[in-house]
């Protein structure tokens, strides 16, 4: 039986999906040969040497330090699109509040607790104060076409809006999906200068950190909102600040509060409940299970963040997966080692993503602990394992 150690309390979905006589799942389990997280922060945590792979049930990954854990030998799977349909909700939510100040409305209409038949009166008075446009007709830019991105610009065009898309990097999957009234953006400019709403959906990076700054709210049409329930760090604050104060933006809402933008007229920090719904945590079980399955499996790696993905198939005979450094001749050094024992490699696959990489062998009969030390003990190597034996 294979132990799963949980760093946060999950849905019991996983039973859905993996067999409870195969695995043990719990909090406490010692020598894991899996990991399941979801917000818990593993910048501290040393995984056991037992622990092969960490899954995290959801799409951000700043909480586990990748690099550190790929040379450990431990590959770490992320649940993109798991949680897609619950943020897109949200974004649609923060259109309409970009639009009209409901929440503006909502704050005023609070304080007039107690005025009895008075606030009837109150309310027709007052309500002009928290005009809006409608979203129908107005011009949505959706920068980065990903799981939730393609959702939003699909919706905000069922809506009646019209959308504009840009993704220099959309799948071919997402692009057969994208609605045929979300037209393609040539540029990212043409986004940024025609939009009335701005939704933005691309991962944080060193480059896309600060992407959301003074010289690229300069360029938006005066008036226009910006949305961002990607990262908080994508946006420069003071920046934002500067243009909501000067009214080249109308409304910045996120879903990430932070100090310096918690009270800021038009700000609007929504508490980072994006995939916080039921149905989204469960769906980020269940795809976090599934790949973790298939890796101590097969050795099958799907939605990795820290290595190549890799689907070297059914499990027919022994099989060797070795993670190492993305080097010259690492290859032929593990592969000489088995042969040289007259062992037979009737399949392989290597796969590399940045400075890691993924070999995996399926060999005609078991290796030998001599041999399997001998490929562990190569400096390219972080780690070795053997299925079917």
């Amino acid at each position: 039986m294979k132990n799963i150690k949980l760093l946060n309390n999950v849905s019991p979905v996983w039973r859905e999906v993996i067999d409870e006589n195969e695995y043990n799942l719990s909090e406490s389990c010692e020598n894991p040969d899996a990991i399941i997280v979801r917000s818990a922060d593993m910048h501290s945590y040393v995984p056991e040497e037992s622990v092969w792979a960490v899954a995290r049930a959801g799409v951000g990954v700043n909480n586990i330090p990748l690099d550190d854990y790929a040379e450990k030998g431990v590959v770490v799977f992320n649940t993109p699109g798991a949680n897609a349909n619950a943020v897109k909700e949200l974004v649609l939510a923060g259109l309409l509040v970009a639009s009209r100040d409901i929440v503006g409305g909502i704050e005023w209409a609070n304080t007039l607790k107690g005025q009895g038949a008075e606030i009837e009166k109150a309310v027709e008075k007052g309500k002009k104060n928290f005009v809006g446009p409608e979203i129908s007709g107005k011009t949505l830019g959706v920068i980065g076409l990903g799981a939730v991105g393609l959702l939003v610009a699909n919706a905000g065009a069922a809506l009646g809006m019209n959308v504009l898309g840009y993704d220099p990097y959309i799948s071919v999957d997402n692009a057969w999906k994208l609605s045929r009234a979300v037209k393609h953006a040539k540029s990212e400019d043409e986004i940024i200068t025609s939009a009335d709403y701005i939704s933005i959906h691309v991962p944080l990076t060193n480059e896309t950190r600060g992407k959301l700054n003074a010289e690229f709210i300069s360029k938006m049409k005066p008036g226009a909102a910006l949305l961002n329930f990607a990262r908080g760090e994508l946006a420069v604050y003071d920046d934002v600040i500067n243009a909501l104060e000067s009214g080249q933006l109308r409304r910045y809402v996120c879903d990430f509060p932070t100090e310096k933008l918690l009270g800021v007229p038009n700000a609007v920090c929504i508490p980072h409940l994006g995939a916080s719904t039921p149905e989204s945590e469960d769906n980020c079980v269940r795809m976090a299970a599934g790949e973790l399955d298939a890796y101590m499996k097969t050795g099958t790696i799907s939605h990795s963040v820290n290595f190549p993905d890799a689907d070297p198939g059914a499990l027919i005979s022994p099989r060797v997966i070795v993670l190492h450094k993305n080097v010259p001749s690492v290859v032929t050094s593990v592969t000489g080692r088995i042969s040289a024992r007259n062992i037979n490699i009737s399949n392989m696959m290597n796969k590399s993503r940045g400075p890691h990489a993924v070999t995996i062998l399926d060999i005609d009969g078991a290796p030998t602990n001599a041999i399997l030390n001998e490929i562990s003990a190569l400096e390219t190597v972080y780690k070795v394992r053997v299925l079917g034996v």
